[in-house]
């Protein structure tokens, strides 16, 4: 297998293109966000104007989730074909379960986790995003897959606020499972900042900054021992107070010298000659002094909970508490009217957690691509994966609005006419889909029943006079036979206000090219040019570049216009980037955290 092809979308089942196109060991870092329940109609990515949600997504998966015979042929590989702890759990599962839903979406999900694990670098790390109601099972297909000492958090992220009324405790979290493929991985120490309180109390402020003096228990640990650790050191003996020299390997973080080979006297020894002890007379013990620096803060917990009205509590900050990776407000600039949509900043911090700049980010359920964004605004390369043509489009929209000028690549489009054939052939719905992102056209509905969308299958809208009158392109799309009924169609629908477009597979015939001639032109005010009423193209010519004859500058209804992003580096949550360590055994720079007496009380789930 060639080379993994980065900075690159790809339409198909992600179970397919992992075999296809992604070698062992190639990817450095995988987040995944499956939708679980498809009646909670997940992954919508278009707003109606009727209010009814899209099927595009929901109907990808609903047939995967039920169980049937493709559900069981699915079991019947993994028993088959995957390892033996794998074929025993989901054996185990089946048995306590049962053959129901439920079962056929961890069957799904066990073959890809398979296929994850294949193709993560051994010092890579896998992130799934899940919810409460399946994050229990899919913990134990992870710790079979990867193994439970890879197990790494539980990290709990805050999804909304608490609204209405309920019988039990409001629900408002997500799931993250952090695994990695080994006992070694990459590793950035995220830092999030103190709490301003916390300083107050802690820390005394001069004319430099804030300062802080740590008596003997920062440099010592409970309990006796017999080697030097246990032995006086500069007239103050450990052994005497039931403790030992024990130094955090924190204190060292900004000393630029390897203290691995170094003993407990001569790392006091080391912090006593750069002025970070300080001995005085009648004090029971050295004391360690420490002074904020601009990128101090304390290690990034496994809770990720904005806290509402908090703002101002955090040292060196407007924000409040994990505001950074608060959850999507509805009128959030940042929302596509895709429902399950996260933050860009969550994903950077799980990216820049667990990768360098150049990794390979991987989501093999990318949806509005979220993760790529991230991923390409942190300087990673990233590979997104996705089964309908939907959220391709979203993506490609994303990405040019995002990044004006960035080169990437669609792999599993149709490229010609053939393709577009074997397309219709397989799914004619997604065919449509991707004909309509042809001409950047918003799919009307995701009904699928004829007659429902009275013909219409997109709409584009476009300013018609300088009073902000609003007209429409409405477009059918034909992946069979066309004939001239089809053209005296959508002249009926599109009445007197609108123009219509006709897309068809197959090419036109003189009979419709007259009928369509004998709608007329449409004179706008606005534009100060005549456009004809009715249009008919084929995919053939689109592929190659030909274009309808539309006002220039319309705007879609319903595509959210993504923010364009400035890319950067690594960053930490504060101050400039750290250096990335692989942890392991025999990592003496991962020897150890400073426990700090910090005592924070955060404020109560508010309702909003």
């Amino acid at each position: 297998m060639a080379d993994i092809k980065t900075n690159a979308l790809y339409y198909g089942d992600n179970l397919e293109i992992l075999r296809r196109y992604v070698p062992d060991e190639s990817v450095d870092l995988i987040y995944l966000d499956p939708p679980f329940n498809s009646q909670q109609q997940y992954n919508v990515l278009f707003r109606e104007s009727s209010g009814v949600p899209s099927e595009a997504q929901i109907r990808a998966f609903t047939d995967t989730w039920k169980w049937d015979i493709k559900a069981e042929a699915t079991y019947q590989e993994i028993i088959v074909n995957s390892p033996l702890k794998v074929s025993k759990a989901i054996e185990a599962l089946r048995a306590f379960i049962g053959s129901n839903d439920v079962m056929a979406y961890l069957t799904m999900m066990t073959v890809r986790l398979v296929e994850l694990h294949r193709v993560l670098k051994s010092e890579g790390s896998l992130y799934l995003h899940c919810d409460p109601t399946a994050s229990h099972y899919l913990k134990v297909i992870l710790d079979t897959i990867f193994d439970p000492v890879n197990f790494r958090n539980e990290i709990i992220w805050r999804r909304t606020g608490t609204h209405g009324k309920s019988h039990r405790f409001a629900p408002i979290h997500d799931v993250i499972l952090f695994y990695s493929k080994s006992e070694k991985y990459k590793w950035t120490f995220l830092k999030k900042p103190f709490m301003r309180g916390h300083v107050e109390q802690f820390f005394m402020k001069d004319e430099v900054g804030w300062k802080t003096n740590y008596y003997g228990n920062v440099l010592t640990g409970s309990g006796l021992r017999g080697g030097e650790s246990g032995k006086p050191w500069h007239g103050f003996d450990p052994s005497a107070k039931g403790r030992h020299w024990a130094i955090p390997s924190t204190l060292f973080n900004d000393i630029d010298e390897d203290v691995s080979g170094l003993s407990q006297h001569q790392k006091l020894d080391l912090l006593f000659k750069l002025g970070l002890i300080k001995i005085i007379p009648g004090q029971a013990w050295p004391i360690y002094e420490k002074r904020l620096k601009p990128d101090d803060g304390q290690a990034v917990p496994d809770i990720w909970a904005y806290q509402p009205y908090t703002e101002g509590t955090v040292l060196g900050s407007a924000n409040g508490v994990d505001q950074e990776v608060r959850w999507l407000s509805p009128k959030d600039q940042e929302r596509l009217g895709y429902q399950t949509q996260k933050p860009v900043a969550l994903l950077e911090r799980i990216i820049s957690a667990s990768s360098q700049e150049g990794d390979v980010v991987l989501d093999p359920f990318c949806g509005c691509g979220t993760a790529v964004v991230a991923a390409q605004t942190l300087n990673r390369r990233w590979v997104g994966i996705d089964v309908t043509h939907l959220a391709i489009t979203v993506m490609k929209k994303r990405l040019e609005d995002s990044f004006p000028g960035l080169k990437y690549e669609v792999v599993g489009e149709p490229k010609d006419v053939a393709g577009a054939e074997a397309l219709a052939r397989q799914d004619r719905y997604q065919f449509q889909w991707w004909a309509l992102s042809l001409v950047n056209a918003l799919p009307q509905s995701g009904e699928k029943k004829k007659g429902a969308d009275q013909g219409i299958d997109g709409v584009f809208s476009f300013m018609d006079d300088r009073k902000g009158r609003a007209r429409r392109v409405i477009v059918s799309v034909k992946s069979g036979g066309v004939t001239v009924k089809d053209v005296r169609e959508l002249k009926s629908i599109i009445g007197q206000d609108n123009l219509g477009l006709l897309i068809a597979l197959r090419p036109s015939t003189e009979p419709m090219r007259v009928e369509a001639a004998t709608g007329g032109f449409h004179h706008s005010i606005l534009w100060e040019r005549d456009f004809p009423r009715i249009q008919i193209m084929t995919i053939e010519e689109l592929l190659q570049g030909q274009r309808p004859a539309l006002p220039q500058g319309g705007k879609l209804r319903g595509f959210a216009k993504a923010r364009r992003v400035e890319t950067h580096g690594e960053q930490m949550m504060m101050g400039e980037a750290k250096e990335t360590y692989v942890v392991g055994q025999g990592n003496g720079k991962f020897a150890g955290m400073l426990e700090d007496e910090e005592s924070e009380e955060l404020v109560g789930e508010i309702e909003e």
